[in-house]
């Protein structure tokens, strides 16, 4: 999707494009966070039905705009029932995260010790369960975390803000006694 397709699509990414300007991390992130909130607080949909739709075998991530500068890309998640993420990071970059349709329910964790140990160890810190229009930001070195679909009956989208087009993370799969780090490429839902 283009942002010059739809208007409201379009004055978001301006919105966007000046939140990214603030040198600070953590200032960046409280204003797209803000923008997302603003934006997505009702059920107008904002986003085409090809967008909405869920993928049978795994979430489906659909890019909505990459910042021809590079500053950020903002991908729409659609998650259907039963579905979402393995322990995984963001390859050490801040994203932000707003519900836009249904609840999602994410959970956090925090390392114990390092990514180098063998097997590495997290501790879970919280579980939060959000509905439309509440975001929430992950700045490393916090953004070890699971996502997954808050509904039984329906899918739930939420849109993500990352400081760059994430096509990698590293995902953490359990192993006797912790985790396993392991580079995962990402691809875009057709």
């Amino acid at each position: 999707m283009t942002p010059g397709s739809d208007s409201r699509v379009q004055k978001l990414i301006a919105r966007l494009d000046e939140a990214v300007e603030t040198d600070c991390v953590h200032g960046r992130c409280d204003k797209v966070k803000a923008i997302l909130e603003e934006a997505f607080h009702s059920e107008e949909d904002l986003f085409p039905a090809e967008m909405m739709a869920p993928d049978t075998d795994k979430y489906a991530r659909r890019l909505l705009h990459r910042d021809p500068q590079g500053r950020y890309s903002v991908v729409v998640m659609v998650w259907g029932v039963g579905q979402g993420t393995a322990l995984h990071d963001h390859a050490g970059e801040w994203c932000v995260e707003c519900v836009y349709r249904g609840r999602i329910k994410v959970t956090s964790f925090d390392l114990v010790g390092s990514v180098e140990d063998t097997p590495i160890q997290f501790r879970q810190e919280f579980e939060t369960m959000a509905g439309v229009g509440e975001a929430g930001a992950l700045i490393p070195p916090y953004e070890y975390h699971t996502i997954a679909n808050g509904l039984e009956d329906r899918p739930s989208v939420t849109v993500h803000v990352y400081g760059h087009e994430l096509s990698w993370c590293h995902v953490y799969l359990p192993v006797d006694g912790g985790f396993e780090r392991v580079r995962r490429d990402l691809c875009y839902t057709s």
